[in-house]
């Protein structure tokens, strides 16, 4: 049995209230638990949505779903990591044994759990064997932000990409110029798609998109953004759209710039309705939700570690925990694309 002890980390307490404050941490160390220290967080597009108000903020709470870091304890069950192994997880634990599992969809383990907090100097790992992955020795320096994107947003963006059937010779529009939808464009190029045109209207993150292989940039929405992409693809609309926002515009952008017969990877956390009967008699079809982290993660992982993609240059904004307030109000203002914390 390990007690985790008083730990520093990000609690938020209202929206627009988020504290780095001490907390206690009242869970014991299960057999199939670890205890990472963290080397890296950061903040997720989906944790402003209770930043904003738009989510239910019912009581003060740990916040916190990304990390990479350093194994300090394990449970007497656990064998895949060891004490002292630089790991990365998913930002949703699996055991990676069940039978939904087993057919690749962590993401819905019949035994999923969550984190207390990942915005934390530790963090407790459930089912740390299904979940977290170890890097072959200590990575450099340089490839933390990378590591740390493997949590979330690259696997996110993949999922996206995996979801709508990118491949070679497709055309792909990315609807989001966030942290997920630049990945979801990183993605789309790593999977072979021929035309990958990314919707922003921030230089910052078409910079990115451009760096990540998008073939086009498109800054205008609505019919003008759908007329656009219809010119870029023999006036039927993208082959594979990837939603990577999740609110009602975002929807219906998707909707409007895929082709009769197409497909949409749907990933961002949804805030809005589908035109089900359009898309019946369109025969698009639709896919997505919570990416299957531990399933992408050794394939993504080795792309980081060999230097074949370089997700982590979403992070724009680097601070420490302790300013974690900043962290949030700056993704807010989209003065940054991902801030990263370092306890």
């Amino acid at each position: 049995m390990w007690w985790a002890g008083d730990m520093f980390g990000a609690v938020i307490h209202a929206p627009g209230d988020v504290r780095y404050e001490e907390r206690e941490d009242p869970n014991i160390l299960e057999p199939t638990d670890a205890i990472v220290r963290t080397v890296a967080a950061c903040v997720c597009g989906s944790d402003l949505w209770r930043y904003r108000g738009i989510s239910p903020v019912e009581k003060a709470v740990p916040i916190g779903h990304e990390f990479c870091g350093v194994v300090e304890a394990v449970g007497d069950a656990v064998i895949t990591v060891k004490v002292g192994d630089f790991v990365v997880g998913g930002f949703n634990p699996a055991d990676n044994t069940c039978p939904v599992c087993r057919k690749g969809a962590q993401a819905n383990c019949q035994h999923k759990a969550s984190y207390d907090g990942c915005q934390a100097d530790k963090v407790r790992i459930p089912w740390a064997d299904g979940t977290l992955l170890a890097t072959p020795g200590l990575p450099d320096d340089d490839l933390i932000p990378s590591i740390l994107a493997l949590s979330d947003v690259m696997c996110t963006g993949w999922h996206a990409a995996v979801s709508a059937g990118v491949g070679p010779g497709k055309s792909v529009a990315v609807v989001g110029d966030g942290a997920v939808g630049l990945c979801a464009v990183l993605a789309a190029v790593q999977l072979g798609a021929e035309t990958v045109i990314a919707m922003s209207r921030h230089e910052s993150r078409q910079r990115v998109a451009t760096e990540f292989g998008a073939t086009h940039i498109i800054a205008e929405r609505g019919e003008e953004g759908i007329a656009k992409i219809r010119e870029l693809t023999d006036g039927i609309g993208a082959d594979c759209v990837l939603e990577c926002v999740g609110t009602e515009d975002a929807r219906l952008q998707a909707v409007g710039c895929v082709r009769d017969g197409g497909n949409i990877g749907l990933v961002g956390v949804p805030h809005g309705e589908l035109p089900v009967d359009q898309l019946f008699w369109r025969n698009v079809g639709i896919k997505g939700g919570p990416a299957h982290c531990r399933e992408y993660l050794p394939e993504l992982l080795e792309l980081v570690l060999t230097r074949k993609i370089n997700p982590g240059i979403v992070f724009d904004l680097d601070l420490p925990l302790s300013e974690i307030a900043e962290a949030y109000a700056a993704m807010d203002e989209r003065r940054a694309i991902k801030s990263l914390v370092r306890p």
